[in-house]
């Protein structure tokens, strides 16, 4: 428990073999109440390894997609009882020492939501971001505010932090399966009007941390601006999407009994 809370850490895992016992090592585990893995369908021994240090572990048998593998996460998590969930990257990309500070920011307020950001503090080139992906993050940053009438510092870190609430309210379940899960989330939750904070955090870029080739990054980006404009088109009442529906499908809920 951290401040009455259940604390749950998630980490949606594919090939993370090299780096998930250095990431898990660095986990505050005298803060945080459980540690889930949902591996989707790696070809390394990230299952083994998982298996090895304890941690609780689910696996997709076939490759459901970086999105397909966060809703299980969260929905985990929600079986589990978790009051504040943490999503943390297994790749080491980034530091699990700002679990404490991210999850405190919600349980103790005033935030739903808590990202940590690359950019807050000029972090993102020191940490070894490609100077072309730093470029693309702050212009879609910069076209997502405009859209979505927001001012965050980047909708692209996989560093984040939700109360209960937050998921249990979103339609994550009309999500992609892919990448933009990501910024659809980040989409929907500006859209319901919950209170998003940020924290500066430094990341690391190498060779074993996870990231996305040229290409997909073009269409991750493209997507991401498809994401924006039906935001824009929804909040002026010129269309209507599942993403946004308050009748969209949700994840199950359900928290685990309380012992008598």
């Amino acid at each position: 428990m951290f401040h009455g809370k259940k604390i749950v850490v998630v980490m949606p895992a594919y090939n993370a073999a090299k780096t998930i016992e250095r990431t898990y090592g660095e986990i505050p585990l005298d803060l945080v109440d459980e540690v889930v893995v949902t591996d989707d369908a790696s070809h390394d021994e990230t299952v083994e390894i998982a298996k090895r240090l304890g941690i609780r572990t689910l696996v997709h048998e076939v490759n459901r997609g970086y999105g397909g593998n966060q809703k299980t996460c969260y929905a985990e998590a929600l079986r589990l009882g978790a009051d504040v969930v943490v999503m943390l990257h297994p790749d080491y990309q980034y530091t699990p020492k700002l679990i404490a500070a991210m999850a405190g920011l919600i349980t103790d307020g005033p935030f739903d939501v808590v990202l940590g950001s690359r950019v807050l503090g000029g972090r993102a080139r020191r940490g070894g971001m490609p100077l072309y992906k730093y470029v693309a993050n702050r212009a879609l940053t910069a076209a997502q505010n405009v859209l979505c009438s927001a001012k965050l510092s980047e909708y692209h870190t996989g560093y984040r932090a939700f109360s209960r609430r937050v998921l249990e309210s979103l339609p994550l379940l009309e999500n992609s399966d892919d990448f933009v899960f990501d910024n659809q989330m980040l989409a929907q939750i500006l859209y319901a009007g919950f209170e998003v904070g940020e924290i500066s955090c430094p990341c690391a870029y190498f060779e074993e941390a996870s990231s996305i080739n040229f290409g997909r990054s073009v269409r991750y980006g493209l997507g991401v601006l498809g994401v924006s404009l039906q935001f824009y088109a929804e909040r002026r009442g010129w269309a209507s999407f599942p993403i946004f529906s308050p009748g969209g499908r949700r994840l199950p809920s359900t928290r685990p009994p309380v012992p008598a």
